[in-house]
């Protein structure tokens, strides 16, 4: 699949130490997972973790991309864990509260694999677009949880303290062309609060959502995937123009707007989208 249109609605984490769990995620509807040997392994268990995931991920996850997390390198697990996860077959490590370009240079010498940089600091905001320029960077995930904390702030619905940074992100991996996903939402009950950050967040940019329980899954597939509605209107946005083209005009009308080359182009990329989401299905 063309890595530009691949989809990542859906990003969920899983404990990498409980077999049930990395057993269940074959099954779920997610586009993406994240094997996590950092916060939901405990210290003791840390090392035994990594045979799990290893013989865990030897075992096919169908299309879904599969993303390691590790513990950070300033820590006595994160150098095993890197060179652990360079053995396993997985998509991508990811590197927790990512500050500098300096610090995927030290994960780009302990594997071979593409990198994912957890943005979650003040720091690795001021710091990303050197970051998201990275050679062998492929993607950003968003730690929101942890940029709250940093910030001390207050929880709002409309996440209004953390803009700044979630903007200096998604201004960086759009000029980079890498892949951006959302922070997690906490109150996993609340399936109505879940759809308006997905909105939120798709209505900014982001390509999808990361999750902490698959009962979030459902609203955020929904929420990052083109609406009939969209696919329609595309449809037409792109037929009327090049109607147009053929008369000899550079611009078209739907429904009363103007479409140029511009909205057509945004169209058939809703399109792609559209129909990698079909395939994934399949």
């Amino acid at each position: 699949m063309d890595m530009a249109i691949r989809p990542y609605r859906s990003v969920l984490y899983i404990p990498s130490s409980r077999e049930r769990a990395l057993e269940k995620a074959r099954s779920l509807p997610v586009d993406a997972v994240i094997f996590d040997l950092e916060d939901a392994v405990a210290p003791a268990e840390k090392p035994a973790a990594r045979d799990t995931l290893k013989a865990a991920l030897a075992q096919s996850y169908g299309n879904r991309v599969r993303i390691v997390r590790i513990n950070g390198l300033d820590t006595e697990w994160g150098e095993a864990d890197a060179r652990a996860a360079d053995a396993m077959d997985c998509d991508a490590v990811l590197l927790p509260k990512v500050e500098s370009a300096a610090d995927l240079d030290a994960l780009a010498a302990l594997t071979s694999k593409p990198l994912w940089a957890m943005m979650e600091t003040p720091k690795g905001m001021l710091a990303a677009a050197e970051i998201a320029a990275h050679p062998r960077l492929a993607g950003f995930v968003m730690g929101t949880n942890d940029l709250a904390k940093e910030l001390n702030a207050r929880f709002r619905a409309d996440r209004l303290p953390m803009m700044p940074g979630i903007g200096l992100c998604l201004l960086a991996a759009k000029a980079h062309g890498v892949v951006i996903v959302d922070g997690v939402y906490n109150a996993f009950k609340d399936a109505e609060g879940l759809r308006a950050e997905c909105e939120q967040g798709r209505d900014m940019g982001m390509d999808g959502k990361t999750l902490i329980h698959p009962a979030q899954v459902e609203v955020a597939n929904a929420a990052f995937a083109p609406s009939g509605a969209e696919i329609d209107l595309a449809r037409r946005q792109i037929a009327a123009f090049e109607t147009a083209e053929k008369e000899g005009q550079g611009v078209a009308v739907v429904d009363g707007k103007i479409v140029e080359n511009l909205h057509v182009e945004t169209a058939r990329r809703m399109l792609s989208r559209a129909e990698a989401i079909a395939a994934l299905a399949q």
